[in-house]
């Protein structure tokens, strides 16, 4: 299996065809929708600092695996009640609940900050993004507000032949080319919330990039391709404390065919969470999580593989966790990720 797998990656570089290189996907991408959009940074009361593991189809050798740590924050000190920090000390209105969503306030014009730093490994194939985020938060009514942002880095690609067995060591696809690459990386998103609503849209690899790993410039076909986001999220309440959060994301990546993903969480108070999802042609998985204190989080998801590659794969496992630093109104949960 293993040199099967490996075969399929050497396959794709070596074809006179264009390769859409793609970010790494996530279950649990509704714990920390900044991974996927730059407009998201500074949207909570506190630095959100989360950290990230995901191996995917355990079991087959070289199977992708991506850990990340991201980081945001929100900048300012003209704030008011309902705004980025609203709670009053030492807590205030759950808000998971529906006193919190009648009450609820668009925030103050205020600025947001962040970085990442995300690795995802697929057999000889490394990719490294580290990025830095701006957004800008508006109020547009009294209880919807508008985030735009923009994240700028660098994305670094290696191949590490050492790990490919090949019947000639000296393949024209990868002899003598460049297995060390650093390219820009731009993304941009805008995300519209409100208390118990919002929908984003961004865009990630906006410079696309010829990535060569050959000397031979007739096997330099591969190149990373822009990458685009929807997604879309409601807070159902079925009792005061117990609220639904169905949710959605579009993905579009030319030229593979349009993907997209359905998740539902169910969410106790501000004390812990469970739900499922379902990645179209590709998985089912189970998620849940637990709110431990003002200062740290832990979510877990399973991935149950519906693909052909369910008989070679055991499912895809996925932890973060999360710290909520200067949390100075010791909230347990997000006000606005929710």
């Amino acid at each position: 299996m293993k040199r099967n797998f490996y075969f399929l990656i050497v396959f794709v570089l070596s074809t006179q065809i264009l390769f859409a290189q793609q970010k790494p996907q996530y279950t649990q991408y509704v714990f920390n929708n900044y991974l996927l959009n730059p407009a998201v940074a500074g949207i909570e009361n506190y630095t959100d600092v989360k950290a990230g593991y995901r191996s995917q189809w355990t079991g087959l050798q070289g199977a992708p695996v991506t850990s990340y740590l991201t980081i945001n924050a929100p900048l300012g000190s003209n704030f008011l009640q309902g705004d980025a920090t609203a709670f009053p000390a030492y807590g205030g209105v759950n808000p998971s609940s529906r006193l919190y969503t009648q009450n609820y306030m668009a925030a103050e014009p205020h600025h947001g900050i962040g970085a990442m730093i995300v690795t995802d490994q697929a057999g000889p194939i490394t990719q490294t993004n580290i990025d830095a985020s701006y957004a800008y938060h508006l109020g547009l009514t009294s209880n919807l507000n508008l985030a735009m942002g923009v994240s700028a880095g660098v994305s670094h690609i290696s191949l590490n032949t050492s790990l490919i067995t090949l019947e000639n060591p000296l393949d024209p696809a990868i002899s003598n080319g460049n297995n060390s690459q650093w390219k820009p990386d731009l993304s941009v998103g805008v995300w519209l919330y409100s208390s118990n609503y919002y929908f984003g849209a961004s865009v990630q690899q906006i410079l696309p990039q010829n990535l060569y790993f050959s000397s031979n410039n007739s096997y330099n076909q591969s190149k990373t391709v822009p990458q685009y986001f929807a997604t879309a999220g409601v807070k159902l309440f079925l009792t005061d404390e117990i609220t639904l959060l169905p949710s959605m994301l579009i993905k579009v990546i030319e030229p593979t065919p349009i993907t997209y993903d359905l998740n539902a969480k169910f969410s106790f108070s501000d004390k812990f969470w469970f739900g499922g999802s379902y990645r179209h042609n590709d998985s089912f998985g189970v998620l849940a999580g637990v709110n431990i204190s003002s200062f740290i989080n832990i979510g877990y998801s399973y991935d149950i593989t519906t693909s052909a590659l369910n008989t070679v794969s055991n499912g895809t496992h996925e932890i973060v966790i999360a710290l909520l630093l200067n949390n100075r109104y010791k909230v347990t949960c997000p006000q606005h990720l929710f």
